[in-house]
């Protein structure tokens, strides 16, 4: 429309409104009257343009019509009768998630949405049409019929089931998780989320630890008192020496029970405590070398991308998306070295190993002079390199490539590192890195905060286990002992995401059974074991944590790393021929909560079979 000088322009006319009802009158022609039994009802878009903008009356009196329902898998319920062909669904599809699974079929009355090929919706953000969809055409599968949206108390958090730290919204019903939705937040994940992050909730229910236990002469855990199990606990602790005592936090470990374990240990004589995923030896000196120093917004700037050894789209889906919007943005160019997998953007498969990387470094590889033509170069190495034992030679490599390909400069830092769990950041910060890469293999008393994907079979048969967690998942089959703690969503801790961005939980459920949180649990055992912690509230070990990592306690702030030097300037290793492999195998299992979730399971089952 031009606009002419001096125009006046009405909004309000009856004409206006006639033209809205109009409109309306069309929408709702062949829109079925099922807001009584439709699960959008309540927070449906059409609903309330209807309510504002609608007449009271329609004229249409023919037979309205009907389209067959679409089977888009098991997270998106359709009932495509309800459809009024926005194409929103098939929009976000194509240039958001990258899938060309839906589009428009038909023409005039005969027009409906769906699939070309009769075929599932194999995409790890399809959740999000659910948001989306303006009517309930599209809805979660997993809530059907489960609550109206006024019966919900909303809960405003962030995930833990990987390491972007998305911000959601937890809806609870009494005393259980009934949905998560996304929250906006432009630098972090917009407004998506990943269908694990989505519908991992009914994890939350099952399999739950409820009570402290004891694993008797039977083999059998029976059920004893607080009072009982830490006073097991704390005798066998000093029964071992130092040196033979081992914490293990867990991937989804926040900051205050990371601190806590810590400290105790530490009190005990011990400092061989670690968080799983880090690696056997992991470097903690230099934040630079473990976070994204360009940070998950900043991605949209760069127009070279190099993948080493991390696949984006299992590993972090919205990190992923970030990538994928900067492709189709700017037309970046994106190479990859590592195993052989599937990306929803044009990607250069450069090689499987380490050597493609040495080739890179030396600079007789053909990549290297659209390296050096780009103007923000970004490196993204995958935090799965922390477990290899030539990971020292490998990050000598990806910092020769950085240095010649000038990726690393005042202005831009384009030097990324890609976490794959909630707690990693926060433990390399507070420094809970081993004395001993080898302490497990002589350990006496080990101490598992949520640690379930330790190899334990290299614990001796006479090693006393401690499980601390908030599911009876992998950990629990080896533990002597058991200690039920709260889940994410029941506690309030400190997150940090792989960016370096420090987050916060909240409660949005009560514990389940004689559970509590991890660090009033630690603090517990320690006074007991007569090594007491000196801190008794939330406000007083993040007062502790102030002293190790002041960063932790700048809440929605992300600290860059504001320090830039060799990650390894002593690195003697050479690199091992061994191929770079899959971090993680299965998308939707990587913690004990998804697990434990039967709506995983039966994407597992589905939407991953070939």
């Amino acid at each position: 429309m031009v606009y002419a000088v001096g125009m006046k322009i009405k909004t309000d006319t009856p004409v206006a409104k006639k033209a809205r009802e109009g409109v309306m009158e069309f929408l709702l022609m062949n829109h079925p009257l099922d807001c009584p039994i439709c699960d959008q009802g309540g927070e449906c878009d059409l609903q309330d343009q209807s309510m504002a903008f609608g007449s009271d009356r329609g004229r249409f009196t023919e037979v309205k019509r009907s389209v067959v329902d679409k089977n888009l898998g098991p997270l998106v319920k359709t009932v495509m009768t309800r459809c009024i062909q926005c194409t929103r669904c098939v929009r976000f599809a194509t240039e958001v998630a990258g899938v060309q699974d839906l589009g428009m079929l038909g023409r005039g009355s005969g027009e409906e949405i769906g699939t070309y090929v009769e075929k599932l919706m194999t995409s790890e953000l399809s959740g999000n049409v659910i948001d989306i969809c303006p009517v309930g055409a599209l809805t979660s599968k997993p809530f059907a019929f489960k609550a109206r949206n006024w019966e919900l108390k909303g809960t405003e958090t962030i995930d833990v089931t990987d390491a972007v730290g998305s911000n959601i919204r937890i809806d609870s019903r009494g005393p259980e998780v009934m949905r998560i939705t996304p929250r906006l937040n432009e630098d972090i994940n917009e407004e998506w989320i990943s269908d694990k992050t989505r519908f991992c909730y009914d994890g939350l229910k099952r399999q739950r630890l409820n009570d402290p236990m004891i694993r008797g002469a039977d083999g059998r855990f029976k059920a004893v008192s607080w009072h009982d199990v830490l006073a097991v606990v704390a005798e066998i602790a000093h029964q071992v020496k130092p040196e033979e005592m081992v914490g293990i936090a867990g991937k989804l470990s926040d900051a205050e029970s990371m601190m806590a374990l810590k400290d105790f240990l530490n009190k005990m004589g011990s400092n061989n405590v670690w968080c799983e995923g880090n690696g056997p030896s992991p470097n903690a000196d230099l934040r630079s070398g473990y976070i994204m120093n360009t940070g998950i917004n900043g991605l949209e700037n760069a127009d070279v991308f190099l993948l080493v050894g991390t696949q984006p789209r299992v590993e972090a889906a919205m990190v992923n998306a970030r990538i994928r919007k900067t492709v189709r943005g700017s037309n970046a160019k994106v190479a990859y070295v590592g195993p052989p997998t599937e990306f929803n953007y044009e990607c250069e498969h450069l090689g499987t190993g380490p050597e493609t990387l040495t080739e890179i470094a030396e600079g007789r590889h053909s990549f290297c002079s659209t390296l050096s033509n780009a103007k923000n170069p970004a490196i993204i190495v995958g935090a799965g390199l922390f477990e290899r034992s030539d990971k020292d030679a490998i990050f000598s490599a990806v910092e020769a490539i950085a240095k010649n390909g000038n990726v690393v400069r005042p202005d831009w830092n384009g030097f990324n590192v890609l976490l794959l769990n909630a707690a990693q950041a926060a433990a390399l910060d507070l420094g809970l890195v081993p004395e001993s890469s080898q302490s497990i293999e002589s350990a006496k008393f080990v101490y598992l905060m949520g640690a379930d994907d330790v190899d334990l079979e290299k614990l001796p048969n006479d090693a006393f286990v401690v499980y601390q967690g908030h599911h009876g998942d992998r950990g629990v089959y080896r533990a002597n002992v058991v200690l039920p703690a709260s889940a994410f969503s029941e506690k309030e801790g400190t997150y940090e995401n792989t960016e370096g961005c420090t987050q916060q939980t909240l409660p949005a459920v009560p514990t389940v059974g004689d559970a509590r949180d991890d660090w009033k649990i630690i603090r517990a055992l320690s006074e007991v074991a007569g090594v007491k912690l000196p801190y008794d509230t939330v406000g007083a070990i993040r007062s502790r944590i102030k002293t190790v990592a002041p960063n932790l306690l700048s809440v929605e702030e992300r600290e860059p790393a504001t320090f830039w030097a060799s990650l390894k300037p002593d690195a003697t290793q050479k690199v091992s021929s061994t191929p770079f492999k899959a971090a993680i195998e299965n998308f939707y299992m990587t913690d004990s909560i998804t697990r434990a979730s039967k709506i995983m399971a039966q994407c597992s089952a589905l939407l991953l079979k070939k």
